[in-house]
């Protein structure tokens, strides 16, 4: 079984986060026609919570088996490499089944906190039937995430990524298939169809897990499984393994919790802001559906590409960290930054152009729910750079700087959240906007915080990264100015399924060669990917254009 090198494993992580997300993206098609906005808005709900208890349960062990095993390798100590899958797997196993318990007996409690007194959409009874039914994926995931962070830390992303396709190809199944059934053939309600829906995140866990277990037996002389203990690994202890693995874990888990707030703020906070301005309960339903969940998924076509780099940073940079290489780690950190903004700035902007036809395409014409996607895509810019700067501040043990930024952050959410709603509402903004405007006003200026703060723990220069920021605006806004040439040609205003389709493949096109020229020609592509691997994407594009080769 292959290792992978920093970049590799980028690629290969963020490669299988984007199969993973293409499949999710497209069951939103069949599955929101089916439950409409109502379902919609219940199916957001119970997401919503899962993932905040999930991060809770999962999030830190698996990044901190990541980090302790490719720490344990690097210096060789494959027996109690093996002896610390083994303590994870079992303080898992103790944080899965509680946050299981907590989530299945306060699910009324938490349904009520979500609507409170707002009245003509989904009922308490709704919303906590579908939290309990999602609760029972705790009890699988976490034993999943921690195997796959074994794998991680062993450099070997293909494993982690194959099971994330798998669990997505078998949830995605059982959601369309479902749903469909209940609804179409049975005719039951709308809400059955969404409990049924919810527990495939369960089924798709039970069946990657399966994989990823297979694998781990099959490639057991490769990891090095049964390796003796040396003289140095024998004084090591469980309880000290258990303490290095919840020191690492403690602030992961804060961390995810903590970004998991700012859904959750708008969860527990906007459907009673907006109802309170005057807006109708399915409008304010339906705006909380869209940024929490329907939105969201369409903005992981972007978050993908940074979830992919973490995956890969993290050992990467915990292998050099431990052996006080910090020219290396400099250098990840670098290319881990000029590869992001490479992706996600001109990606961000492109679909925040065609965010009508977008729109169109996965959930169907509608003017609000697109203009609100127009804005909601161009957060994750400063989301993607945030989420990488507070895995790598955390992989450097700079655990203050994380948990204070993601604490202001989160604090500055709760408490302006509202206010804006009514502030935006005053000045004659609609107010629904105003959730989306206060995340990138916060994660802006947290990642200049944590930019900072890698920079005084590691002496990083941020002149290439800078340079490339200038370079990649600079092509993107030439990328926009010939898409809103297009427009005047070919205007992109289609309200039909297929004419949308037809116009995010004329302008995505249109403006991925804008944008691939611009960079080639500036230089940029081969500064950050390489000579090699930009010859290999020409070579690849040769037989397709006749580009003139240089003499």
């Amino acid at each position: 079984m292959k290792k992978n090198s920093f970049l590799m494993g980028a690629f290969i992580s963020t490669l299988g986060i984007v199969i993973c997300k293409a499949l999710g993206l497209v069951y939103v098609i069949p599955f929101y026609a089916i439950i409409g906005v109502q379902g919609g808005a219940l199916y957001s709900y119970a997401y919503s919570i899962y993932n905040m208890f999930l991060n809770l349960a999962t999030s830190g062990i698996p990044i901190a088996m990541s980090k302790v095993v490719s720490e344990f390798n690097e210096l060789k100590y494959y027996f109690t490499k093996e002896r610390a899958f083994k303590v994870g797997l079992k303080i898992i196993s103790i944080l899965g089944i509680a946050s299981f318990l907590i989530l299945f007996i306060f699910a009324p409690n938490i349904a009520e906190m979500i609507l409170g007194d707002v009245k003509g959409g989904n009922t308490i009874e709704d919303v906590t039937k579908v939290i309990r039914i999602i609760s029972t994926a705790i009890l699988v995931i976490p034993f999943l995430s921690v195997s796959k962070g074994y794998f991680q830390g062993h450099k070997i992303m293909t494993v982690s990524s194959a099971a994330n396709i798998l669990e997505q190809v078998v949830r995605v199944t059982v959601i369309v298939l479902g749903s469909f059934l209940v609804v179409k053939v049975f005719k039951l309600s709308i809400n059955t169809a969404v409990g049924v829906a919810v527990f495939a995140a369960t089924i798709g866990g039970i069946c990657a897990l399966i994989y990823v277990r297979k694998k781990i037996k099959d490639a057991r002389k490769e990891l090095n499984v049964n390796a003796k203990a040396t003289s140095e690994e024998k004084k090591i202890t469980d309880k000290s393994i258990a303490k290095k693995i919840i020191f690492y874990a403690l602030p992961f888990v804060i961390i995810s919790v903590l970004q998991s707030g700012f859904t959750m703020v708008d969860i527990f906070t906007v459907v009673k802001a907006l109802s309170d301005i005057g807006y109708t309960a399915a409008i304010s339903e339906n705006v909380v559906s869209v940024i929490a969940t329907w939105g969201s998924k369409l903005n992981m076509i972007v978050m993908s590409v940074a979830n992919g780099i973490i995956m890969s940073l993290i050992p990467a940079i915990a292998g050099s960290y431990i052996v006080k290489n910090f020219k290396d780690v400099n250098d990840k950190i670098t290319k881990a930054i000029q590869t992001l903004l490479l992706v996600t700035v001109p990606l961000s902007v492109g679909m925040s152009f065609m965010s009508v036809s977008v729109w169109t395409v996965f959930y169907g014409y509608d003017a609000l729910n697109s203009s609100l996607f127009a804005l909601l895509i161009l957060s994750q810019i400063p989301l993607s750079i945030f989420s990488v700067m507070l895995n790598t501040n955390q992989t450097i043990n700079n655990t203050k700087a994380t948990i204070t930024a993601l604490i202001v952050s989160v604090v500055s959410k709760i408490c302006l959240n509202v206010p804006f709603m009514h502030l935006f509402n005053s000045i004659g903004i609609e107010a629904y906007f105003a959730p989306i405007v206060l995340n990138i006003i916060i994660d802006t200026i947290a990642c200049f915080f944590l930019l900072n703060s890698v920079k005084k723990k590691t002496n990083i220069s941020y002149l290439k990264s800078a340079r490339t920021f200038i370079k990649v605006i600079m092509s993107t806004a030439i990328m926009v100015f010939g898409l809103n040439i297009l427009d005047l040609f070919i205007p992109a205003e289609s309200m039909s399924r297929f004419g949308a389709i037809l116009d995010c493949i004329l302008y995505g096109l249109v403006g991925v060669i804008i944008y691939f020229y611009v960079t080639y020609k500036s230089g940029l592509l081969k500064e950050i990917l390489g000579d090699v691997t930009v010859n290999k994407i020409l070579n690849i594009l040769r037989k397709f254009i006749p580009f003139k080769r240089k003499a």
